[in-house]
């Protein structure tokens, strides 16, 4: 009887030390929601959204700005072509900087806040002082120093997702940024520039951008809860040390260098045809409006594309991923979109096709930040740094490589330069190690559910 009662007493202990467990009931599963599942972070969802109204905002000024600084301030076509490449390259310095050395030391949100304070008072200041006095020193000077705030607001955020997203859905969360970021930039932009511009004109538009911007500058400083980018994701580390780091870390991880230089041929295509292609398929009758429903399409295919292969580098390979889809049918999509419209002429159809090729091709590079984070994930933000500055450098070679041969070239050199560049990237992809690399599939998502497990942990939103 004795032994019943010690186990009757032991049995009703282990209930009693167990009950304030089950009261508190079963541990969240973030990872269960749909849009962890689909691959959005759920703490940094209203930041996607945030994102996409910025991005609205800053590219409705995308097809028109250089006319209107020709046509409605007077300056000279070479002029405004000055102007926007100031504007360039401050944004190459802000993406290098606002995703690396400034989120390692003050913490995405500030960064991202940082930059919509920038991109506010600067337009307001090229609106409300520059224009109205026709100063083309002025314009340079609010426009150019504007071109700091889109990247630090972007490629902040981007530094926040890659901080949070668990690493075998890292492919889907950067995915997904693209999908927002080229949904606003260039397309609803392009769209909502075309509803308003004939209503209430160009200098009106542009301020309605501003509360574009504004609105999503505020979504995301107000709705978005997740604590670690509240703080700087590495504090401690010294600036002027950490950003001579992001250079020395291409030499000590030479993998990183190779990235970069993929990274930055990824989006050079994309802003050379966008200033020259215009021109030759205006050489074939297509009108300004056909145009400018070619690039939606274009982009439109991007973003489905995205997806797609965000979900191939996370399950198949990323380096593969980049090199078969990024680099070779990127190439492709270059040289038929010359040789298809050219042998069709105006054939609005084989245009949009041709196009349609490209946008896939661009979106092939969705699993690079992964891989390039993969080769030194404890630094992280200076990693990011050189993806950034990879991307801010696009912005300025792509025009440069077009301004320099188109003349003697013309369109069709130049699309064979640029597939050239890609399938250059093509090889250069297979010497970057994408996470799972060389392991059995089920040791690589071991692994990878291993290195989840070591980050800090994601505070819920509240």
């Amino acid at each position: 009887m004795s032994r019943f009662t010690q186990t009757t007493q032991a049995s009703q202990t282990a209930q009693a030390s167990q009950a304030p467990r089950a009261s508190q009931g079963p541990t969240p599963q973030p990872r269960h929601h749909p849009l962890d599942r689909i691959g959005i972070p759920k703490p940094l969802f209203w930041g996607y959204v945030g994102l996409l109204f910025f991005m609205i905002g800053d590219g409705i000024e995308t097809s028109y700005l250089s006319k209107y600084f020709a046509s409605g301030l007077g300056f000279s076509e070479t002029g405004a072509g000055t102007i926007i490449t100031v504007y360039g390259v401050t944004a190459a310095i802000a993406s290098f900087l606002g995703a690396g050395v400034l989120s390692d030391r003050w913490g995405p949100r500030r960064v991202m806040a940082m930059g919509a304070g920038i991109w506010v008072v600067f337009h307001i200041l090229m609106l409300a002082v520059a224009i109205p006095a026709h100063s083309y020193a002025l314009v340079m000077t609010t426009y150019g120093i504007r071109g700091f705030g889109y990247p630090m607001f972007a490629y902040g955020f981007l530094s926040w997702i890659m901080a949070v997203a668990p690493k075998d859905h890292q492919s889907k969360a950067v995915g997904w940024f693209w999908f927002f970021y080229s949904s606003g930039y260039p397309i609803m932009g392009s769209f909502l520039f075309a509803a308003a511009m004939p209503v209430i004109g160009f200098y009106a538009t542009l301020w309605l951008s501003l509360a574009v911007i504004t609105a999503g500058s505020l979504i995301v400083l107000l709705l978005v809860r997740e604590r670690t980018g509240f703080t700087g994701l590495a504090p401690g580390r010294d600036p002027r040390s950490e950003l001579a780091g992001t250079f020395k870390i291409l030499f000590e991880k030479p993998k990183l260098g190779i990235s970069l230089v993929i990274r930055l041929i990824n989006t050079t295509p994309s802003f050379g045809m966008w200033v020259f292609m215009p021109f030759f398929v205006r050489d074939l009758g297509f009108s300004d409006g056909e145009w400018n429903t070619l690039l939606v399409i274009m982009m439109v295919t991007n973003l489905g594309a995205l997806l797609v292969f965000g979900v191939l580098g996370d399950n198949w390979s990323g380096r593969k991923t980049c090199a078969v889809f990024g680099g070779v049918l990127g190439a492709v999509g270059c040289l038929v979109c010359y040789y298809l419209p050219a042998a069709a002429g105006y054939n609005f159809l084989v245009a949009a096709l041709a196009v349609a090729v490209y946008g896939a091709g661009l979106a092939g590079y969705v699993p690079l930040p992964a891989m390039m984070v993969a080769q030194a994930p404890e630094r992280r933000g200076q990693v990011m740094g050189v993806y950034t500055l990879g991307a801010g450098l696009s912005v300025a070679v792509g025009p440069l490589i077009g301004t320099l041969s188109y003349s003697t070239w013309g369109f069709q050199g130049l699309m064979w330069i640029y597939a050239g560049l890609l399938l250059l990237n093509a090889v250069l992809c297979m010497f970057v190690t994408s996470p799972g690399d060389g392991m059995p599939k089920e040791n690589a998502a071991a692994g990878a559910r291993r290195s989840t497990a070591e980050q800090p942990a994601v505070q819920p939103s509240t």
